[in-house]
């Protein structure tokens, strides 16, 4: 009976493994292959701007804000050195529900230089969106944080994406930057962000990127869709949408956006917990992208890249230490389980010293890489109650982020 309890155990420790090791290893390796298979036999095609600023065409970037009266004289310099026709480009921001300067400061000083919607009311980032998108007549849109910065190649890069008729939305790069002081929040975001850019450059080489991230990216105007005021992750769902309509996700490293990372690790907790209950609400909205005889090579993209992030694998990766235990206690290889368990117990330990300096506020990536890793994961498990929680509303939650 214990070799039949054993070896279903096995079984499960060793899907576990493979599903953990796919999610965050594995998925990369197939796409590179895959990747490199497909352009043996299609080549990229290389495209161009039009000759003169007059065949470019009119965008308008949206920045919507709440409470940011601090950054309001650095964004609107970074945007208006934005190398792009000045005529041509419409700086537009949203701001419900701001109490602070915010408004004040930008019809004061920028007056003239951009167009504020205002109104008294918070509803939160999704229903500013859809808000402000019926004020806007351009056929490109190009939504940015207040927080962030934007390189001053941006718009260029963003419009020369859309030059392909297939390109509905495109996802600008994240970058954050990590200062010398910064501790285990900046450090494992950066590092974090650094692969997820490199696949996400991979998937759209073989099909398209899975999603867009809010600090950057880019829409055709006839292609945006109201979505549900209480969304999480509007522009995960936004993008994805504009996909399940038959277009693609470009993914331009060239276009790139910089905020600072989250101040602390608790600071960087409430971000990841709402990212992570986003995820959860997302798979649900978006069920049909999960028909792989629907949506086929998006589909082996979203599942491999997103869904298992966000829903099986956690659970997976803390099954496996008891897991481990169990088989060792029912009579299951002592020395292969047992290197394997101690190889377990090396990681957790690993990513507690890396908790433990980060406390200490002393700076080390090698440890940064375990504990953050833990710490993610951690937080998709707490994402499920964030969900129960603030069903129904969408109001912003900033985390405060590190100082420059």
């Amino acid at each position: 009976m214990n070799e039949i309890i054993t070896l279903c155990l096995e079984i499960i420790f060793w899907f576990a493994l493979f599903i953990v090791f796919y999610t965050y290893l594995g998925y990369g390796i197939v796409l590179y292959v895959l990747v490199k298979l497909k352009e043996l036999f299609v080549k990229p095609v290389k495209r161009s701007l039009p000759a003169s600023d007059a065949g470019l065409p009119e965008v308008t970037l949206f920045i919507t804000a709440f409470n940011e009266e601090d950054v309001i004289d650095e964004k609107m310099e970074n945007s208006l050195e934005l190398d792009y026709p000045a005529d041509k480009l419409h700086i537009v921001w949203v701001t419900d529900g701001s109490n602070d300067g915010t408004n004040e400061r930008l019809k004061t000083r920028w007056q003239g230089k951009a167009t504020i919607h205002f109104q008294p009311l918070r509803q939160g980032k999704t229903a500013a969106m859809t808000r402000g998108m019926t004020l806007v007549d351009t056929p490109l849109v190009v939504f940015t944080d207040a927080n962030t910065m934007v390189n001053r190649e941006a718009i260029q890069e963003i419009v020369l994406a859309f030059q392909d008729p297939k390109v509905g939305c495109v996802a600008g790069e994240k970058r954050i930057a990590v200062q010398t002081k910064d501790g285990a929040a900046a450090g494992g975001e950066g590092i974090y962000w650094k692969y997820e850019s490199t696949l996400k450059a991979l998937d759209t080489r073989l099909y398209s990127a899975v999603g867009a991230a809010g600090e950057l990216f880019a829409v055709r105007r006839e292609l945006f869709e109201a979505m549900e005021p209480d969304t999480l992750l509007d522009d995960f769902i936004l993008s994805l949408r504009i996909t399940m309509k038959g277009y693609t996700i470009a993914y331009c490293t060239n276009a790139y956006a910089i905020e600072s990372g989250s101040a602390d690790m608790r600071e960087e907790e409430k971000r990841k917990v709402r990212i992570a209950a986003g995820g959860l609400q997302s798979i649900w909205r978006l069920r049909p992208l999960l028909n792989p005889f629907r949506y086929g090579t998006l589909s082996f993209q979203y599942t491999s890249h997103r869904v298992l992030r966000w829903s099986i694998t956690p659970f997976l990766l803390f099954a496996l230490f008891p897991l481990n235990i169990a088989i060792l206690l029912l009579g299951g290889s002592a020395i292969f389980y047992g290197v394997l368990l101690a190889m377990q117990v090396l990681f957790y330990g690993l990513g507690y010293w890396g908790y433990y300096l980060s406390t200490k506020q002393i700076k080390n990536k090698l440890l940064f890489i375990p504990y953050y890793f833990l710490f993610m994961n951690v937080n998709v498990l707490k994402g499920i109650r964030y969900l129960k929680k603030k069903k129904g509303s969408g109001a912003w939650e900033k985390a405060k982020r590190a100082e420059k």
